[in-house]
C-alpha cells in the first residue's frame, strides 16, 4: 500500500505544481524548526521527492501561516503546538514558482507534544543534531538550521 501512495504522490505533484502556476500566481509556504529536549532538529524525507527537509508545506486558501504550520506539523509528523512557534524569517522561493514565499517558525522543546503518526507523503522522519545532518539534506535546509543555531539573520532568499 505505501508504494502505491507514493506512486500516486509522484503523479499528483507535478500536476498541482502547473495549476499552481497558472491559477496561483502568489504562493506562500511555512516550514517548522522543532527542536527536541537534546538541541536535535526534526527533518523529514518525503515519498515523492528526494532529500531531508524541515516539515512543513502550502498555506491554504483561509488560513493563517500560523494555522498552516500548525496543520502541517500535526499531518506529517504528529507535532501538536501547545506553546509558542516563533517567526525567524520570511523568505522567497523563486526556484519553484515564480513568486513563492515561505515562512520558517523556531518550535524549542517543551513548546509541544509529539505523538508521531505515518503520512502518506512521509517516508520517514527523525532528530538529527546540528553538526550531524544526514546526507541528502537540502542546501537551502542546511542553511536555514545554520542560521537559527548560529544566531545569523535570515538571509532573503530560501
Amino acid at each position: 500500500m505505501p508504494h502505491h501512495r507514493a506512486l500516486v504522490w509522484k503523479i499528483a505533484r507535478p500536476l498541482a505544481r502547473l495549476y499552481w502556476r497558472l491559477r496561483r500566481p502568489l504562493t506562500a509556504g511555512v516550514r517548522g524548526m522543532v527542536f527536541n529536549e537534546k538541541g536535535r532538529v526534526l527533518l523529514v524525507r518525503h515519498t515523492y521527492i528526494p532529500g531531508w527537509y524541515l516539515p512543513g508545506g502550502g498555506v491554504e486558501r483561509g488560513e493563517t501561516m500560523l494555522t498552516s504550520l500548525r496543520r502541517e506539523l500535526e499531518e506529517e509528523v504528529g507535532v501538536m503546538l501547545t506553546g509558542e512557534a516563533r517567526l525567524h524569517g520570511l523568505y522567497a522561493n523563486f526556484r519553484e514558482f515564480k513568486s513563492d514565499h515561505v515562512a520558517l517558525y523556531v518550535v524549542a522543546d517543551g513548546d509541544y507534544e509529539h505523538r508521531p503518526r505515518r503520512s502518506p507523503e512521509i517516508a520517514e522522519s527523525a532528530f538529527f543534531a546540528p553538526n550531524a545532518l544526514p546526507e541528502g539534506i537540502t542546501g537551502s535546509t542546511a542553511r536555514r538550521i545554520e542560521e537559527v543555531v548560529r544566531g545569523i539573520a535570515p538571509d532573503e532568499l530560501w
